[in-house]
């Protein structure tokens, strides 16, 4: 009897575990075309040129003063994941685009260990299998208690103006534009050829 008890909450826990899994892939196909954009009242208590991070493959701190006056799409990527091969859509894009809008990635562990490798783990899978020339910065966490001021920033519309959205997944974009301000939230299944996103950053 004790046997088969035992057995009955193995199986519950397993079953719940899987439910959970089952929740997390749902929410996250739910949510991989969401979007949001800035409303037109909304006032930001600071800009993205209060950063400073340190690259991904030298370490060297990067102000974030170098890159006013273009557009900013920031992505937190992963190694590991389904979304992965859209390194290969944002550096087309960024290598056409480069001189108005610029491509910025930050390697984030964040979404089912999908990004476990270190700062030049990361930085060689990167040029290995894509050949990635877009700005890249240091592992961060871009949600949780240890998330990184820049993407706490991001999704306090306190701090922003008006966006509460946190990445949902791997891969999600945040549109900064010339002045310095959050502008448009994408999530995952956004890419570059997306007549919504192409809109917000002003290509045909």
């Amino acid at each position: 009897m004790a046997c088969f008890v035992a057995q009955k909450t193995i199986n519950m826990k397993i079953s719940l575990m899987l439910a959970v899994f089952m929740f997390m892939g749902l929410t996250s196909c739910f949510n991989q075309n969401a979007m949001k954009s800035k409303p037109e009242n909304a006032k930001s208590r600071q800009s993205i040129y209060d950063f400073k991070i340190s690259a991904l493959e030298t370490g060297e701190v990067i102000d974030f003063q170098q890159f006013k006056g273009k557009k900013l799409i920031l992505l937190n990527v992963a190694s590991k994941c389904g979304y992965t091969p859209q390194y290969d859509d944002w550096q087309k894009f960024y290598e056409t685009n480069k001189d108005k809008i610029i491509v910025l990635g930050f390697p984030a562990n964040n979404f089912m260990g999908q990004e476990p490798g270190s700062n030049e783990e990361i930085a060689t899978f990167c040029q290995k299998n894509y050949g990635v020339t877009f700005p890249m910065f240091e592992k961060i966490s871009v949600k949780g208690n240890d998330q990184h001021p820049l993407y706490k920033w991001l999704s306090s519309k306190d701090l922003n103006g008006w966006n509460d959205q946190e990445p949902t997944w791997n891969f999600c974009k945040y549109v900064i534009d010339e002045k310095g301000e959050l502008v448009n939230f994408f999530a995952s299944g956004i890419k570059p050829d997306d007549a919504e996103f192409k809109k917000a950053v002003g290509l045909k």
